[in-house]
Parts: structure tokens; C-alpha cells; sequence
């Protein structure tokens, strides 16, 4: 990883003790409603940052930057860095985090109605997502495409559900959706004492290396919406309930060589693709 040598951000108030008090000093307790848990542990934000590999001409968007703490680092990396807070009664504070930085453009707004398109293409995504948030703003960033590389933190259950294998009950069409686009691992688990407040649930940091050559593929995730509706139901049933002829979708699956009895959990994403080609010599849906 590569400092900027132009830009010397004060240290972010990343201990127990410096957080309380920027939060005492700006009359601030953290607000559920905005999923706010405020990180304290500067080994956790040192994963996080070396995770996201952040060099020198790159472009960041933070989502939920909060106090800070991870805003400073990203800006002694990155060319520009783009922060975006919904919560207006953090902004003096993170203010006053921010204030030796130069290459940090703070947005008050909601990320899931951010104008990605004002990113240079290939730009990374880096954060500490509110759990609330969380799968809407990844989703809609891989489905963007301006992005190289995504590293956050969420809740572990969603990490799991992105990185999940086949036949697992955490695989899913998230799993899919993040697979079409890109490779997903867990870089580590982050327990709940290293945030303040701490949440009831155990974290982890995810990194999404995304494929240059991906592109969005709305047949595709119907389809794997179709599928996964209701995960109790055979693959077959959810289409039919989606639509497609029986007749039309058993010989599909039976001409990929799957059992007819088979759940949308037990394929992977070139099963999927297969399916969608084998069902495009049929009826469409209704």
C-alpha cells in the first residue's frame, strides 16, 4: 500500500476513550435507527484498510463514515475519497476528524440514492456499513459497475450468506448475485466488543474483487429470484409458480441432467446460466 505524501490527516479517534469523548464533545449518542456503532479497535481498522489494497490515484466512496476513524485513513491512501453520511448531526464532528485532510469530499445524504455515476470507473468501495443498509448498497454497487473493489464490514450472517457454498443454508441469491459479478471471501471475523456501542451480533470484513468484464444480467437474477422464492419448494414448483410451463421447465431440468425434485440451493451460478439457456428454448413465463 502507497501513502499520499501531500496529505498528513490527523490520527482518527480510533480508541474507546477518544470516541467517547468526540461524542460527549458534540452532545452525540449513537442512534440505532442509523445503525451506528462506531469502531474502536485499531487492529480491526488496520485489517480493513489492508484489505482494500487503497493506492494512490484511487478513487474511495465510504458509506456511513461516522466519526471518522476510517475516513482518515482511506484519505492518507487514495487520491479522492468520497464520503457519504446520512446522519447530519455526525457532521461537525466528523468535521473536526477531517479537518487536516484536503482529499476528503463529505456528502449528507442517503448512499442508496448516491449518484454512483460521479465515480471514475473501477473506483472502490470502502466501509463500515450500517447492518440496515447493507445488502441494498452492496447490491447496488456491484449492479453499477464503477467498482474495482469492494471491503466492508457487515453483519457475519450476511457475510456468510455472500461467500456461502452450494447446499449450505446460508447460499442464497445474494450469494449469486455477488458471485456473477465477482469473488467474495471473509478476511476476518470482528467481534462485537471492538465497537462502540457493541452489537448484540459478531461482524466480519468482506472483500468483492469485481470482474472488469461484468456486466448486469436482469434475466439471470429474475431467474434466481424465481428460484430461491420459497426455499422450502423444489426448484421446479417455484418456476411453474413463476409461470414457466411444468411441462417446459421438468424437461429443462431433466435435460441438464438434474433431478426434478432439485432445490435452487444445489446449483451454482454455471448452473444457473445453463438453466436460463435450456429454459430459452421454451415458453417464457406468463
Amino acid at each position: 500500500m502507497s501513502e499520499r505524501a501531500d496529505s498528513a490527516p490527523a490520527s482518527p479517534p480510533v480508541s474507546p476513550s477518544r470516541v467517547r469523548e468526540l461524542l460527549r464533545r458534540h452532545g452525540l449518542t449513537p442512534d440505532k435507527g442509523f445503525g451506528q456503532n462506531f469502531l474502536i479497535d485499531a487492529a480491526v481498522l488496520r485489517s480493513i484498510v489492508e484489505a482494500a489494497d487503497v493506492r494512490a490515484g484511487d478513487t474511495v466512496l465510504e458509506v456511513g463514515p461516522g466519526l471518522g476513524v476510517l475516513t482518515v485513513e482511506l484519505a492518507r491512501r487514495a487520491e479522492r475519497v468520497v464520503s457519504v453520511e446520512l446522519d447530519a448531526r455526525l457532521l461537525p464532528a466528523l468535521a473536526e476528524t477531517l479537518v487536516a485532510t484536503t482529499n476528503v469530499e463529505v456528502v449528507q445524504g442517503d448512499a442508496t440514492d448516491f449518484d454512483l455515476d460521479l465515480l471514475p470507473p473501477r473506483s472502490l468501495l470502502v466501509a463500515n456499513l450500517p447492518y440496515n443498509a447493507a445488502t441494498a448498497v452492496v447490491s447496488r454497487a456491484l449492479t453499477s459497475c464503477r467498482f474495482a473493489r469492494l471491503v466492508f464490514l457487515v453483519q457475519r450472517e450476511v457475510a456468510q450468506r455472500m461467500c456461502a457454498r452450494p447446499s449450505t443454508p446460508e447460499y442464497g441469491a445474494l450469494t449469486l448475485l455477488v458471485a456473477h459479478f465477482g469473488r467474495a471471501r471473509i478476511v476476518r471475523s470482528v467481534p462485537p466488543g471492538v465497537f462502540l456501542p457493541p452489537p448484540k451480533v459478531t461482524s466480519a470484513v468482506v472483500r468483492i474483487d469485481v470482474r472488469p468484464d461484468a456486466t448486469p444480467d436482469p434475466e439471470l437474477f429474475d431467474l434466481i429470484r424465481h428460484g430461491f422464492a420459497h426455499r422450502r419448494k423444489t426448484l421446479l414448483k417455484n418456476l411453474i409458480l413463476a409461470g414457466y410451463p411444468r411441462e417446459g421447465a421438468r424437461l429443462a431440468l431433466v435435460g441438464l441432467g438434474l433431478d426434478p425434485r432439485v432445490r435452487a440451493e444445489e446449483l451454482d451460478l454455471d448452473a444457473f446460466l445453463a438453466l436460463r439457456r435450456a429454459l430459452r428454448g421454451g415458453d417464457a413465463p406468463r
